[in-house]
């Protein structure tokens, strides 16, 4: 790889990106990141990016030339008209006003759009724990699980759509979470009917992945499992009968959790799978999905797992590099 100081580059050169790299971060390597230089940077490298518009590893690319006085005003002129654009794209009220800020970590998952919906929520809590005098409701868990991941693939230059929303509650760090039906399915009621209630959400997502245009298009639906309370249960992983690419993302997902497991917890082993199921959003939604069961809300030591802020970011966290992994060896 050629190496010029930015400010100091007057003729076209060629570069190769880095693992991670997309084009914007390369860019911005060269202090090009500009919309106009986006555009020149595709224009010049036309049939040389992957299906998603992605970089390729030890392919070269031209760099846009550092132009005329005129083309850097035109191109500062554009930067102020996309300024306002750009950092709302960069804000998602729903996380709440301590984490609505998004700042992009990588651009791994770009071009990737995903789904996400947290169980039940609106007229319907889901399953219930108790700990001492406090509730703990299923949908608030998975919806603050949700709002975790979703910031989480944004860092990561995602398209996300959440399905479930309250647009009260943002990402919490409180151990137990006040319960409420304030959630929407984006801005329409839930219905108290369980059908009518899970086909209204893929009713949703099916309406929005006809619009979306990336080739990699996911749902994942979150759950907290209810059994008897003496029965712990690990992290489970469902997709529809027949999905390769759900059983494929359900696959990656679960190594992931082996692995932090082995590592954060080596003694204790870990025994979550993936399977298939018949349920209802798993053959309802057209998107490649996976279904997750996080664990068992009656049981004393699940609910750590989920009343521990940290814990929940952890999910979250553990989900996302899952699906990095996914998306990296589509």
């Amino acid at each position: 790889m050629l190496l010029l100081c930015p400010l100091m580059m007057q003729a076209q050169t060629t570069v190769k990106p880095v693992s991670g790299d997309g084009i914007t971060t390369l860019l911005q390597r060269y202090r090009l990141n500009t919309p106009a230089n986006v555009r020149e940077f595709k224009r010049i490298n036309k049939g040389k990016f992957t299906a998603d518009g992605g970089l390729i590893l030890g392919r070269s690319y031209k760099l846009p030339q550092t132009g005329s006085s005129n083309r850097e005003e035109d191109e500062e002129q554009e930067s102020r008209k996309t300024r306002k654009s750009e950092r709302m794209s960069n804000r998602e009220p729903l996380f709440g006003k301590r984490y609505e800020k998004i700042n992009r970590v990588s651009d791994e998952l770009e071009g990737a759009c995903f789904y996400l919906v947290s169980g039940h929520g609106g007229p319907d809590p889901g399953a219930i724990g108790y700990i001492g005098k406090h509730e703990l409701h299923e949908d608030e868990y998975a919806y603050d699980i949700i709002l975790r991941l979703a910031r989480n693939l944004r860092q990561r230059g995602a398209k996300v759509h959440i399905i479930i929303q309250d647009a009260k509650d943002g990402i919490r760090n409180d151990h137990y979470l006040n319960n409420s039906e304030r959630e929407t399915c984006m801005g329409s009621r839930i219905p108290l009917n369980q059908v009518a209630r899970l086909q209204q959400r893929c009713d949703k997502i099916n309406q929005l992945y006809r619009k979306d245009r990336s080739s990699y298009k996911r749902a994942v639906f979150v759950h907290v499992d209810s059994r008897g309370r003496s029965n712990q249960v690990d992290v489970f992983f469902y997709h529809a009968l027949g999905s390769k690419t759900g059983k494929r993302l359900a696959e990656n997902i679960r190594k992931t959790f082996e692995q932090k497991y082995d590592k954060h917890q080596p003694n204790r082993g870990f025994s979550g799978t993936v399977s298939a199921r018949e349920l209802y959003v798993l053959r309802k939604a057209t998107p490649a999905s996976v279904f997750l069961e996080l664990g068992n809300i009656q049981n004393k030591k699940d609910q750590q797992r989920l009343i521990i802020p940290s814990n929940r970011q952890a999910l979250a966290d553990w989900i996302c590099k899952g699906i990095v992994r996914d998306y990296k060896n589509r």
